[in-house]
């Protein structure tokens, strides 16, 4: 099984070179059934990583770009009238897919926006009252620029409650730079990409990760991380229990891609910011003295007393 997850790994860093750590936690939150979003300036690989991730697992998928024209209907679908028939006909949207790239999606309107609530939360969509269910695994890649902002739409904390992981691309290094300038000097790396595993197969890997073991006294230092977020000073809205369950499952997806068929202390610390930093909301106070919420949940690890147990205890 982690053969499998060696070769997904390797054939998504022929395309993504010294991002070893975003490409573990974009895996991560598909094999806990969750959803990303990858939030950085323009031009540093967001796209094609998510593009990337749609090859190489073998999943239907389908990329929207989102626009200030891009309606709901062009997300969810909608009805129209058969002449033949006499009845409304459905109309499937882009959302009838695996794996959705939002791309841009801060640049479309609330309205539209909204319209992937019920999907993230659900796996479901609702349109002129009747509900169809999204075929499994359904996972959003969402990409935002915090940059150029003019004419965007913030995501509100509602829908970034949705996304179970927040994570940034950042720069390349020196020698990264090098490499990819290089690769990139006469063909696009993504037309080397080829599928390593199927939707069978994605499945079979989400049921394994799902069924990995966490002892009670995780469940309680889990709890503990997320009370903190609620009584820290500077933060004014904490983690929600949606938000403590994301950090259960993604710390089981972390422990499956380590090789362990148990959750340690250290798959909690390793996943706790990048879950937990997008559903917070600071005071006036900590904006004003521009603290960022990883700042603060790096002091919560630290404030938070981590379990001392043996392996043996908690397998």
């Amino acid at each position: 099984m982690h053969e499998i997850i060696d070769s997904v790994i390797n054939e998504i860093k022929k395309v993504i070179i010294g991002k070893d750590d975003v490409v573990n936690k974009v895996l991560m939150a598909i094999l806990a059934q969750g959803h990303v979003l990858l939030e950085d300036v323009p031009g540093v690989g967001k796209t094609t990583l998510a593009m990337a991730f749609a090859k190489t697992l073998g999943l239907d998928n389908r990329r929207v770009q989102f626009t200030s024209d891009t309606m709901p209907s062009d997300i969810i679908g909608f009805s129209a009238y058969d002449m033949q028939t006499g009845e409304l006909q459905y109309k499937p949207g882009a959302i009838m897919t695996n794996l959705l790239l939002a791309d841009e999606i801060n640049r479309t309107s609330s309205k539209t926006q909204s319209a992937l609530l019920e999907a993230m939360e659900e796996c479901q969509v609702t349109v002129d009252g009747i509900t169809r269910t999204l075929q499994a695994p359904f996972i959003v890649l969402a990409t935002q620029n915090p940059v150029g902002t003019a004419g965007t739409q913030l995501l509100p904390s509602a829908q970034l409650d949705r996304f179970l992981l927040r994570l940034s691309m950042g720069y390349p290094d020196r020698a990264s730079q090098v490499e990819i300038m290089k690769e990139r000097h006469r063909e696009n790396p993504l037309d080397k990409i080829q599928a390593v595993v199927d939707k069978a197969m994605v499945l079979t890997l989400i049921e394994k990760a799902s069924e990995v073991y966490v002892a009670d006294v995780l469940y309680e230092y889990i709890s503990d991380l997320v009370e903190q977020t609620r009584k820290k000073s500077g933060i004014q809205l904490g983690v929600s229990p949606r938000g403590a369950l994301a950090l259960c499952r993604t710390a089981k997806a972390c422990a499956f891609l380590a090789g362990r068929d148990y959750v340690v202390p250290e798959d909690v610390e390793e996943v706790f910011i990048c879950v937990c930093a997008h559903r917070l909301v600071l005071s006036s106070k900590a904006r004003l003295h521009e603290q960022s919420a990883e700042l603060l949940l790096e002091e919560i690890l630290a404030e938070v007393p981590k379990p001392r147990v043996k392996e043996s205890l908690i397998r």
